[in-house]
């Protein structure tokens, strides 16, 4: 009876030790907790990638913090980074399924040089595994660095390059930000055709360097569809100081207008020695010199010389020239970029340098809210769907396979200097929807 009362309690001991085990409340307290945590963690990971969750935006791309090409390079950067930290303080870009998309940069030195470009940009799409890319200062390397974006399949957009033959390699993940080199004068020639249908004659006269007589070389092929008669074609050293025989040259081919030049020491010297032997021209624009603050130093003759910049400060591109052109408006305004700049950078007046970073950073944030992505996918049909107006101008791509990716939206802002009466000032003069003031035509 004893035997079986022990073997009765034992089992009964048994079984309640299997029912503890068993209970969900059953363990330790600490272990309960730490379980807990693990589950929470777990739940947290899963909302970053759920709809209503935030998700962090890799940007990556290379600077020359030394090297040539560092002084332009670092206002790029600098414009890039201040659109980044305004998105980023304004709570990021909301798409429609409550998810916040925010941004980080990865970049790197790349020394100005373009063995150097190629790796990092590598290192940026592979080791750093960046969503986006930006391209880095200058065609040439960005020329670099478009084949590893293209080789990555990561979107990237250009600023700080202008050449054409970047966008002619069938390259379907790179967009340019910049007017593209051939079209650095065709805006003129557009400029030209509102103030006088009547001319015919006209006189290219430029600096024999490749950018020079790649510009031009697009031009004249330009102005010959339109149907003018290229009375002159003359190209000069790049060390020219004498420009009296190319003016003897203009005087007897009497042209209408006169474009060309190369870079500011020849442009502003053709222009002084032009308008001291009094040529007759009533219309007359350089490439690179008329845009920088010291051409006006020529005085009179500075004035009515027009030339073209990517662009600056003073052009009113507004939601009412946009909506006046049947073009969207996206983001700030051309002296709202102004003031945040200089409030950044120690009062530093932004360069189109700075603006081209910063309009890099508009194009991919309109192209994400357009989206409603960050899929890759999603924001190269929306990037090929982009036709708007921005403070820094037009931007629209060719989405043709021979030449995808180039701008075609984006014109050269055209300067002109201008006696207001107080002196010699820059206006805007085309295009249109940019103009601060009508151009003075012709020029005195």
């Amino acid at each position: 009876m004893k035997r079986t009362s022990l073997f009765l309690i034992f089992g009964y001991l048994f079984m309640a030790l299997i029912l503890v085990a068993c209970s969900p409340s059953g363990g330790d307290e600490e272990a309960a907790t730490d379980s807990g945590s693990e589950d929470t963690a777990v739940q947290s990971d899963t909302v970053d990638e759920m709809p209503g969750g935030s998700q962090n935006v890799v940007i990556g791309f290379t600077a020359s913090q030394t090297g040539s090409q560092n002084v332009s390079s670092t206002r790029q950067v600098n414009g890039l980074n201040l659109w980044m930290d305004q998105v980023n303080e304004a709570g990021g870009i909301a798409l429609s399924d409550g998810t916040t998309v925010t941004f980080e940069a990865v970049t790197y030195d790349d020394e100005s040089n373009t063995d150097r470009v190629q790796e990092l940009y590598t290192r940026l799409a592979t080791e750093d595994e960046a969503d986006f890319l930006i391209s880095p200062y200058s065609s040439g390397l960005t020329a670099a660095s478009a084949v590893i974006a293209e080789q990555y399949g990561k979107v990237m957009i250009t600023t700080g390059a202008a050449s054409d033959d970047t966008y002619k390699q069938g390259l379907t993940t790179v967009y340019q930000a910049y007017t593209p080199a051939s079209r650095y004068l065709t805006g003129a020639l557009d400029l030209l055709q509102t103030l006088d249908p009547s001319i015919s004659n006209i006189a290219f006269v430029y600096e024999n360097s490749k950018f020079s007589t790649d510009v031009v070389e697009a031009a004249r092929a330009y102005a010959e569809e339109l149907g003018y008669e290229v009375v002159l074609h003359e190209g000069y050293a790049p060390e020219t100081t004498d420009f009296g025989p190319f003016i003897n040259k203009i005087q007897d081919a009497a042209p209408d207008a006169i474009l060309g030049g190369g870079h500011f020491q020849d442009g502003s010297t053709f222009a002084r020695q032009l308008n001291e032997k009094n040529i007759d021209v009533g219309f007359f624009t350089l490439l690179v010199a008329p845009p920088e603050p010291d051409f006006a130093d020529l005085g009179e003759a500075a004035v009515g010389v027009i030339g073209p910049s990517q662009w600056e400060p003073l052009a009113a591109f507004t939601p009412e020239s946009a909506e006046e052109a049947g073009l969207d408006w996206f983001g700030t305004l051309g002296d709202e970029f102004v003031t945040a700049y200089e409030a950044a950078y120690d009062g530093e007046e932004p360069s189109y340098h700075s603006a081209g970073g910063y309009a890099a950073g508009l194009i991919l944030q309109k192209a994400i809210i357009d989206a409603d992505s960050t899929d890759p996918e999603a924001i190269r049909a929306a990037l090929d769907a982009m036709d708007l107006l921005t403070f820094f101008g037009h931007i629209k791509f060719d989405t043709t396979e021979e030449a995808h990716g180039l701008q075609i939206g984006h014109s050269m802002v055209y300067i002109q200097w201008q006696d207001n009466g107080d002196g010699l000032a820059k206006q805007v003069v085309w295009p249109a929807e940019g103009a601060t003031a009508a151009t003075l035509y012709p020029m005195p």
